[in-house]
């Protein structure tokens, strides 16, 4: 298992390339314009941050980029693949190989174990028995919860339950991570070791990040930080973070 290697790729490879993305909703007579000229790269490697009010968008961009659904105008290339013109069945293959979900809530299911939540996504994948325990155990160890590998859900605290949908994003070797309010249901120690890990997965293994948050201290674990208001861009800068480093 090659966390952090990216699936081979070129290392200053664009991951993420979007070209005037646009996004509209329509409900009867009424059209939301929910994401308007939108220009947003990532190279492989990064840790973006995306931020913005309730209502600016944010989550419409992580759903385009994860591939949960396509933008209604302009072109999106995630590692080389114009999402655009893909099938959803391709969409959905390209999601299983390429990508890894964090999410508030963890989702895990409670009545299994941190190491069978972890397979859940290598069943898909086709992997045999033997190859989802050797990688769960390796992605659980990762990140710091070899211990706890047999214990449900409810037997972990918050934090751990978050580790353990970290692990089942990194089982799968993505090329990206993508995280939507990675933090929201934790308290801010806890959610502080989340972003320490993040950051080290980032910094040590190569994994590219983007998360969306709505938290300053949070989003500046990132690299950069993007902005956005009203479906727009209106800043898109680096960190003191990348600034340091």
């Amino acid at each position: 298992m090659a966390f952090g290697a990216n699936g081979g790729m070129d290392i200053k490879m664009d991951i993420i390339n979007m070209t005037n993305i646009s996004k509209l909703y329509k409900t009867g007579v009424i059209q939301v314009d929910a994401l308007k000229n939108i220009n947003f790269k990532v190279v492989n490697g990064e840790f973006v941050s995306i931020m913005g009010p309730s209502g600016s968008g944010k989550s419409t961009l992580l759903n385009l980029v994860g591939c949960l659904d396509k933008p209604s105008g302009g072109s999106y290339e995630l590692a080389g693949h114009k999402v655009e013109k893909l099938t959803d069945s391709k969409m959905s293959e390209i999601r299983n190989e390429f990508l890894g979900f964090v999410f508030q809530n963890f989702h895990l299911l409670p009545n299994l174990s941190a190491q069978k939540n972890v397979e859940i996504p290598l069943i898909y994948r086709g992997l045999n028995a033997k190859a989802r325990k050797e990688l769960s155990e390796k992605s659980l160890e990762l990140v710091g919860l070899k211990d706890r590998m047999h214990h449900l859900p409810s037997q972990l605290s918050g934090g751990q339950q978050q580790r353990v949908a970290i692990a089942r994003a990194l089982a799968g070797s993505p090329a990206l991570i993508l995280a939507d309010e990675p933090t929201g249901a934790l308290d801010s120690k806890t959610g502080n070791k989340i972003m320490e890990l993040f950051t080290e997965l980032n910094e040590n293994s190569g994994i590219t990040i983007v998360q969306v948050t709505h938290e300053e201290d949070i989003a500046a674990y990132g690299s950069r930080i993007l902005r956005l208001v009203d479906g727009e861009i209106v800043s898109d800068a680096e960190t003191n973070r990348r600034k340091n480093g």
